[in-house]
Order: C-alpha cells, then structure tokens, then sequence
C-alpha cells in the first residue's frame, strides 16, 4: 500500500488524521510515496555527510557520528579507518572508489548522527521532524539520522526487529526492497524474535512487501521485525524516534542525580566521616545497621522530592529537543561546534542582522534560554518575548543594546545562531 501527502513538509492533519488512518493506529507499516522533495534531502548530501566525518577523521577531531562497514552481512571495523583515511572519490564515482577500499563487489556503509555532521541534512529533514512534532509529538529522546549506502543484497543486520518508531527515507538510485512482519507473526515463522541472517528467502514470502523508490518515506512502527533487499546501489536515511521507557529515563538520569546528591559525602562534612572501625568478633551486623539507615533516609528524602525532581528533568529535557528542532542531544557535534566557532569570529555592531538556524529553536523560559540543545543563563529583560520572536522567524537587526549584543554573543556559542549581513552591508 502506498499514499502521497502532496505537501512537504506534511501538514498537521496529515499527522492526526491520514498517518493514524493508513498505519492502524500508528501499528502498521504504510509507504508513503514522493513525500521527500530532493531540495530537502537526497544522495549527494548524504554522501556530503560521510565526506564531513572523513574531514574530522582527517583533522584528529572526536565526533558522535560514526561510519561502520559490512561486507554482506560480515561487520568490517578492520576497513573503516581505511575508508575514512583514503584519497577521496571522484565525483559519481562513489561506488568503485568503496569497492576498491572494501576488496569486494557488495558492501554496506551506516553513518549514524548524520544530524551533527549536517547542516543541509538536519535542516531538510528537520522541517519533517519539526512537522512531526508539531501534528503528532514529542520524541523525549529526539530524533536521529541514520543512513544505510551501499549495494548489499540484505541488511547487514538480517531480518531483525525495531524497538521504536521510524520513517525510512529513500534517495535511490536503486529501488530498496522492504519486507516487514509484525512480531507475533514473525515469532511464529522462525519459533523465537532472534535476527534471521543468510538465506531467509522462505521467509519473504510471507512478509509485507514494499518497494522503496526515490522520495519515498516508510512509517515503521515499534516492535515490527523487518529487513531491506536491493539489486543496485541506493541511499536510504532512516529517522528514529527515540521515546524511551519511562522506567530508563528514570533509572538513566534522574534517579542517578537525586542518588548523588542525598548521598554526597565530602570529606569535611558528618556525611563524609569514615564509619569506625568494627570489632571483628560482633560481625557485619552493626555495619549492617549504619548503612541500611543512611540507605533508607536517602530512599525516605528521595520518594519526597521525587516529583520535584523529575518536573525539573522533564522541563530541561523537553525544551532541550525543542531547541534542538527535535534532534537528540550530542556532545560532540561537529556542525554545532563549526558554526559555533564561525559566529565567534564574526563582529557585532548595532545593525548587525542574525537568525535562528534552522531547524533550531530559541526558547526563553523564566532565566533560562535554549538553543540547538544548549542551555544558557537569560535576562527575560533583554531576551524579550519581541527580540526572540524575531530571531526565530528570520533575520532581525540588532538594537543598540550592549547588553543585548552581550546576550546575542552568548547565544552564539551554541551554534545556533547565524550572521546574515553586517551593518555596513545593512546601510
């Protein structure tokens, strides 16, 4: 089955009403033809990406985005610091430049955070995700770009499962061939949810079949087992959407940080006197006894400021991916850091025009900003309610403000900001 929204990027109701319609519910998958316009994402981008990973590679610098390597369905860490180290390919001539480095005719290459290494890419795609938000959700955890490349006959990691929801993106030039089974059925098939790799052609037959051609974008949901064949060399960006199980965000950063602070034992303070020494014929009880007391007033402490707690969290980590234009938080941005560094190194004067890059967001809430996933302390005097508007829809020239430039230049460091004209070239 397949539908074409007829606008990029998707309405609202497109969100609410035809993606729950086509998908049973957000349960199924559906192909949705034509929905990605090549301006906003395509094959030369992405291979631009893989070039910005092999120019930080270069460089000696440490990123998030990473490439990794198959030969069929065989992982190949051994080649990836060849791929990345090596003279670069001739324009259309990307497939024999990876045969050459991989020694075979067939390979896979999976670049993961494409978002942090590109611009064009988070920008196109970012107005998709932003859409997404806007008409279906927020993804607690962001989102990410994953792209697979290659002319491999099946996916490197066989027939296996998604544990959330996805959209895969398709750019060509070869039709990919995707099968899905929905995990019941498929534990059925094969007696358990363990990945099928090798000849698993019995098990096509009885898969939902999709046929993936340039522009297309498949709705995955969670849970659903699937794998993609083709014949040719193609280009495919997948987008998760990362939710996670409440339990893990707890578990994962918020109990971590409460923990740490009930339990803090500097040296100088009661909570950091060492416990005395234990007479060796009493035995463990009365250590025993300490620690389950000192444990139980943290956990008592905890259960209280619980709720306190996770409202904090939640409020960090909401307006973070909002800044973010809904991509996941990474340290090690390589495209943050070089815009970041290209605003540093620019002037500011009275006049000067500046945005919001997008797909980002700049968010003022009470003494706190946020920007492309970064947080920084704010006036609300001098980041107005008017001023951030302005920033966000376009270029806006500055006030003659030295406070607002000091602000304006502290936004800058995160990347999420762009110089449009000068005031010279603004008279």
């Amino acid at each position: 089955m397949s539908s074409s929204t007829g606008a990029w990027p998707p309405p609202r109701e497109f969100w609410a009403d035809t993606l729950p319609a086509k998908t049973d519910g957000m349960r199924s998958p559906y192909l949705f033809k034509g929905i990605v316009p090549a301006p906003a994402a395509n094959a030369t981008v992405v291979l631009d990406s893989f070039a910005a990973i092999r120019r930080a590679h270069a460089a000696g610098l440490e990123i998030t985005a990473n490439a990794r390597v198959y030969v069929g369905e065989e992982h190949r860490p051994d080649l990836v610091d060849k791929v990345l180290a090596a003279e670069g390919w001739a324009e259309g001539d990307f497939v024999a430049w990876m045969q050459q480095q991989v020694g075979a005719e067939r390979f896979s290459l999976i670049l993961n955070t494409l978002e942090s290494v590109s611009e064009p890419l988070a920008a196109g795609l970012g107005e998709f995700v932003g859409a997404l938000i806007d008409g279906w959700g927020v993804p607690a955890g962001g989102a990410e770009l994953v792209a697979f490349v290659g002319n491999y006959s099946g996916t490197a990691f066989g027939v296996h499962e998604g544990y959330e929801n996805a959209f895969l993106t398709h750019y060509g030039s070869g039709t990919k061939d995707f099968y899905c089974w929905p995990a019941e059925e498929y534990k059925k098939l094969t007696g358990g949810s363990d990945p099928q790799y090798g000849d698993y052609t019995w098990l096509l037959e009885h898969g939902e079949h999709f046929a993936l051609e340039p522009g297309d974008a498949l709705f995955l949901p969670e849970r659903v087992f699937h794998v993609g064949r083709q014949s040719e060399f193609s280009v495919s960006v997948a987008i998760p959407l990362y939710t996670f199980p409440d339990a893990a965000i707890a578990r994962g950063w918020i109990a971590p940080d409460m923990v740490e602070s009930l339990l803090a034992s500097a040296p100088d303070t009661a909570a950091g006197q060492p416990s005395p020494m234990q007479p060796l014929s009493a035995g463990p009880g009365e250590l025993a006894r300490r620690l389950g007391e000192v444990t139980a007033a943290a956990f008592t402490a905890a259960a209280q400021q619980a709720s306190a707690a996770a409202e904090q969290h939640a409020h960090q980590r909401w307006h973070t991916v909002l800044s973010n234009g809904g991509w996941q938080q990474t340290e090690l941005d390589l495209a943050r850091n070089e815009a970041a560094a290209a605003f540093a190194a620019t002037e500011l004067a009275p006049g000067t025009s500046v945005a919001v890059r997008a797909p980002y967001r700049l968010i003022v809430t009470g003494e706190q900003a946020f920007l492309r996933g970064c947080e920084a302390p704010a006036d609300p005097a001098v980041l107005t309610p008017d001023l951030v508007e302005r920033l966000n829809n376009g270029p806006t020239s500055l006030p003659d403000d030295p406070q607002a430039l000091s602000a304006i230049r502290t936004l800058g460091a995160t990347g999420g900001l762009t110089l449009t004209t000068t005031s010279e070239e603004t008279e």
